[in-house]
């Protein structure tokens, strides 16, 4: 999964063919027609009401795509805001596990398969040298 650009309607398409459910299944779920499902398979950005719809009919969160993204480009916890702080002089917190499985999973391929090494993610995603190699050690 390239979790840089996310394509939710191939990822809904994939989780229904994983979980073998039929077009007809879906319609009659949505209300909707079976061209109107297959659109969707099509877009890739969706309402976050049909998001939540289809995360629940399929049992899985696909919300959680987004907050990988989130987790690896943009740097939510412990980059941008936090240095801001630091000038501040406030008391920095810090979120322990904030790493899903499927990120761990993505990073600790790219060293196996010799994509990247374990200094250029560190520099890339920001990610504490300690915790990447707890993480290859593990795997």
């Amino acid at each position: 999964m390239d979790f840089k650009t996310i394509h939710i309607g191939s990822c809904i398409k994939e989780q229904v063919q994983q979980k073998e459910f039929s077009i007809e299944r879906i319609a009659n779920f949505f209300k909707i027609s079976e061209e109107e499902i297959n659109r969707m398979f099509e877009n890739k950005s969706i309402d976050t009401d049909l998001l939540l719809k289809w995360s629940k009919l399929l049992e899985y969160d696909f919300f959680r795509l987004y907050v990988t993204h989130l987790l690896l480009y943009d740097g939510i916890s412990h980059t941008k805001n936090n240095k801001e702080v630091r000038r501040a002089g406030e008391k920095i917190l810090f979120r322990k596990n904030i790493y899903t499985r499927e990120i761990k999973e993505f990073l600790v391929g790219m060293v196996t398969s010799n994509q990247k090494t374990a200094s250029q993610i560190m520099e890339e995603y920001n990610i504490p040298r300690t915790t990447i190699y707890k993480w290859l050690r593990k795997h």
